[in-house]
């Protein structure tokens, strides 16, 4: 068996070599002379291809019935060395295929639960750990990778520090009704739900410095908007004016996109995402409104078709309907500035 082991995600640098891949039986399918196995290493999905002629022709009858029997009884999610010549494919949408030549069992797998079939969101939970194996977990992951990635390192071409505050935490950055609290060796402390105190004394030390980790928040409701536990950043930069903030987060968003767009396309294509859709984001600048535009925006619009809102008068705050709304009537993400006082937290730009 070959010795040159690569991922799948890099089998495009083997066009016509013959490689060795470590990887999961993701699914298998086939009849007769032929084998199809779709396999996975963490880095990609892919195709490998097995026909019977062409393990008797290398292995003389009795050995290369017995390999390619093996290939056609391998149950799901057992662990494989799969060797093969790699080719082109545009049939596929990886745009390649392995044809396979060797194969060796690493460790079987039996009565795997998830199978290709539907499964109820409570029994996948229940299994989780395997869940995180299918495409669209996969491709989630490769996603919350990219942007992890990307934050780092616009924030460090930036001139900013990474700044841990701590998950424990005496005090209540939002509001006390939303805090998961615990016993601290007798003295209450409570899981942080945000850095941004600490942030605030970071930068009075280090000038600019972001933090990004886990927050926690006992929220009851189940939407998109409230979870118990999320991943934040948060900033804190001396010295600089509005203008140059909004600047830093528009720069920081498109990133973001970029930084998705360039090392997880295959995961935005699992997912169904519109791709145009986020190049936009990246090459039009995001447009800025006064708070009192946006209100004579929205008024001037409540009765149209797609105008699912409510009335608001100037002084009144936006919901989340009227926040998409002005985002979706501009087509790009939207700065709304110049609030009242009266209704923002005191240490935010009116």
């Amino acid at each position: 068996m070959s010795k040159k082991i690569v991922t799948i995600i890099d089998v495009k640098n083997y066009v016509g070599q013959e490689v060795t891949i470590g990887a999961w039986v993701a699914n298998k399918s086939g009849k007769g002379k032929i084998a199809f196995l779709q396999l996975r290493d963490g880095s990609a999905f892919f195709q490998g291809v097995a026909f019977k002629p062409n393990f008797i022709e290398k292995f003389g009858e009795e050995e290369g019935l017995a390999k390619f029997d093996t290939i056609k009884k391998l149950s799901q999610e057992t662990s494989v060395y799969v060797t093969g010549i790699v080719k082109e494919d545009e049939r596929s949408k990886f745009g390649y295929e392995l044809d396979i030549t060797d194969i060796e069992i690493i460790g079987e797998s039996n009565d795997y639960p998830i199978t290709p079939k539907e499964h109820g969101t409570d029994f996948l939970m229940d299994n989780r750990h395997l869940w995180l194996r299918s495409r669209k977990q996969v491709a989630m992951m490769q996603i919350r990778n990219a942007i992890i990635y990307a934050t780092y390192e616009f924030f460090d071409k930036n001139g900013f520090m990474k700044f841990d505050s701590p998950i424990l935490s005496g005090n209540a950055a939002e509001d006390s009704t939303e805090l998961f609290e615990t016993d601290y060796f007798g003295t209450p402390a409570y899981l942080s739900q945000s850095g941004q105190l600490y942030l605030e004394a970071g930068a009075m030390a280090l000038g600019r410095v972001f933090d990004f980790g886990p927050v926690f928040r006992a929220e009851k409701s189940k939407t998109r908007r409230h979870l118990t536990e999320f991943w934040m950043m948060d900033a804190e930069y001396s010295y600089l004016t509005h203008d140059e903030s909004l600047d830093l987060q528009e720069a920081y968003v498109k990133a973001l996109i970029q930084g998705v767009l360039d090392r997880a396309p295959q995961a935005l294509e699992t997912l169904e995402r519109d791709v145009e859709l986020l190049k936009r984001y990246v090459a039009v600048p995001f447009k800025r409104v006064s708070y009192d535009e946006a209100i004579d925006l929205l008024q001037a619009h409540e009765n149209d078709e797609d105008a699912d809102y409510e009335h608001l008068e100037h002084g009144d705050d936006f919901g989340s309907p009227h926040e998409t709304w002005i985002s979706n009537h501009f087509g790009v993400p939207t700065f709304v500035v110049n609030y009242p006082a009266a209704i923002k937290a005191f240490y935010m730009k009116p």
